[in-house]
C-alpha cells in the first residue's frame, strides 16, 4: 500500500509528541518575536525622548553590566536542563543547588564589577546607575525555573511569565516618557524587569505544586555542575565582550553622546539576530537525520543551511545598509543622524552572526564544544583590540568596523586554521555564492 506525502503529514500532525514540541516551540518563538518588537519600537521611543547623551549613559550602564552578567549565570542553564531530563527524581536538589550557585555567581560578579568600576572614567551618577542595574543580577538566579520547564517541554509557562514582565516593562517606559521622567527612572525599570520576572517565574513554578527547591543545596552536585559548565562560562563571557565592549570603549575614549548614537544604530542592526537562531533550531533536526541516513545528504543540507543564512542576511542587510541614513533619521530623528554610517557597516555583522549560529549547531552535533569556546574567545579578543585601535582614529565608525571583524573572525576565519573545522570554512565560502540553493526551476 502506497503512502502519500499528505498521509505522512497528517500522521505527523496527529502525533501527540510532535504536537507537544511544536506547541512548546511556538510559545518560545512568539515570546521572543514580541520581545524583539517591543525592544525595537519602545527602545526607539525612549531613545528619542532621552536624546543621544542621556541614552548614551543609559546604554553604557547596560553594556557595562552585561560584561559581568555571564559570570552571574555561570553557564548553568544547558547543564541543568540535561541533568533534570536525565535524573528527574533529583529535581529539587538540582534546582536548589543551581539556584544558590547562581546567587553566589551574582555576588561574585558584583564584587568584580565593584573592583573594576573605579578604574573607569564614569562619574558618580553613572556609577550609581550601574550599581542599580547590577543589583538585578541576583534575581537572575530564579531563571533555574526556566530550565525545569524546558526539561518538561512546558516552556509555555515561562513564556507567559516573560510576556507579563515585557508588558510591565514596556508600559513603565512609555509612562515615564509621557510624564517626562528623569533618566534614573528608566534605569530603575531595568532592575524592576529582573525582579518582576523572578516573581513571575516563582509564581508559575508554584502553580505546578511539585515542591520547594530553595532550601536544597548539595556541595558534591555543585562541584560537578561547575566542572561541567566552566567552558560555557568562558564562552558566554567572550560573547558578552564582543557584543558590548564596543560601547564601553566608546564611552572611555570619546564620550556618552557617541555611545548613544552608536547604540541607536546597534539596536536596529541586532534586531534581526534572532532569525538565524529560529531557522537553525527549526532545520537542524532534519540535517542531523540526514547524517544517519546518508553522509552526502548531510553535507548537502548543511551547505543549504549556510547558503540560506547568507541569502537571508543579504535580503535584510543590503536595503538597511543602502538606506541607513534615511532609516536612522526616520526612526530616531535628526539628533541621531551620525548613526547612519554606523548602521551601514554594523548591520553586516549579522552575516557572520548567522554563519556562526549555524556552525555552532554543527559543532554541538559533532561534540566539538571546546572549539566553539576558542572561536568565541578569538572573536572577543579581536573585537576588543580593534576597538581600542580604531576608535581614536575613526570614532564610532571604527567601533562598527571592529564589531564586524570580531564577528567575522569568530563566525568564519577561525575555521580556516583548525583542521576539524576547515571543511566548514570552505562550505561557508561556497555559501557566499549561494551553493545548493536553486534559483527558478
Amino acid at each position: 500500500m502506497s503512502i502519500t506525502i499528505q498521509s505522512l503529514v497528517e500522521r505527523a500532525i496527529a502525533h501527540q509528541g510532535l504536537r507537544r514540541y511544536l506547541f512548546n516551540t511556538s510559545w518560545m518563538f512568539a515570546e521572543q518575536f514580541l520581545r524583539i518588537l517591543a525592544g525595537v519600537f519602545v527602545g526607539i521611543y525612549v531613545a528619542r525622548y532621552l536624546g543621544p547623551e542621556q541614552f548614551g549613559v543609559y546604554s553604557y550602564a547596560l553594556a557595562f553590566v552585561t560584561l559581568f552578567s555571564a559570570i552571574a549565570r555561570l553557564g548553568l542553564d544547558g547543564v541543568l536542563v540535561r541533568d533534570l531530563v536525565n535524573h528527574p527524581d533529583f529535581r529539587d536538589v538540582y534546582l536548589g543547588t543551581a539556584f544558590w550557585l547562581k546567587v553566589m555567581g551574582a555576588v561574585f560578579a558584583i564584587l568584580i564589577l565593584t573592583t573594576i568600576l573605579p578604574m573607569t572614567s564614569s562619574d558618580t551618577t553613572t556609577k550609581l546607575y550601574i550599581y542599580i542595574i547590577a543589583s538585578g543580577l541576583v534575581f537572575q538566579s530564579c531563571e533555574v525555573v526556566d530550565s525545569y520547564f524546558q526539561s518538561k517541554v512546558l516552556s509555555k509557562y515561562v513564556s507567559i511569565a516573560k510576556l507579563i514582565q515585557l508588558i510591565l516593562s514596556s508600559v513603565l517606559k512609555l509612562y515615564f516618557v509621557f510624564v517626562h521622567a528623569e533618566l534614573v527612572w528608566f534605569v530603575l525599570v531595568s532592575l524592576i524587569d529582573q525582579l518582576s520576572l523572578a516573581i513571575c517565574l516563582l509564581w508559575v513554578y508554584s502553580q505546578q505544586r511539585v515542591g520547594i527547591f530553595l532550601t536544597r543545596f548539595d556541595s558534591s552536585v555543585a562541584a560537578t555542575m561547575l566542572r561541567n559548565c566552566w567552558p560555557l562560562i568562558l564562552s558566554q563571557v567572550s560573547i558578552a565582550i564582543y557584543m558590548r565592549v564596543d560601547q564601553v570603549v566608546i564611552k572611555e575614549l570619546i564620550g556618552d553622546q557617541e555611545v548613544g548614537v552608536y547604540a541607536a544604530a546597534a539596536r536596529i542592526s541586532e534586531a534581526w539576530n534572532f532569525i538565524p537562531v529560529i531557522v537553525t533550531n527549526s532545520l537542524f533536526p532534519a540535517i542531523l537525520n540526514a547524517k544517519i541516513i546518508d553522509p552526502a545528504l548531510y553535507g548537502e543540507r548543511l551547505q543549504r543551511l549556510y547558503s540560506a543564512m547568507v541569502l537571508m542576511t543579504i535580503v535584510v542587510a543590503l536595503p538597511i545598509s543602502l538606506f541607513s541614513d534615511w532609516i536612522v533619521q526616520l526612526l530616531y530623528g535628526v539628533a541621531y543622524r551620525d548613526a547612519g554610517p554606523v548602521l551601514m557597516i554594523h548591520v553586516w555583522a549579522g552575516l557572520f552572526v548567522a554563519l556562526g549560529t549555524a556552525s555552532n549547531a554543527w559543532l554541538l552535533s559533532e561534540s566539538l564544544q571546546r572549539i566553539a569556546l576558542y572561536r568565541t574567545l578569538s572573536g572577543a579578543v579581536t573585537a576588543l583590540a580593534l576597538n581600542i585601535l580604531l576608535i581614536p582614529y575613526y570614532g564610532i565608525v571604527g567601533a562598527a568596523i571592529a564589531t564586524v571583524v570580531g564577528y567575522m573572525i569568530a563566525g568564519l576565519i577561525f575555521d580556516l586554521f583548525n583542521s576539524k573545522t576547515r571543511p566548514m570554512f570552505f562550505m561557508k565560502v561556497d555559501a557566499f555564492f549561494l551553493k545548493g540553493i536553486r534559483v527558478g526551476n
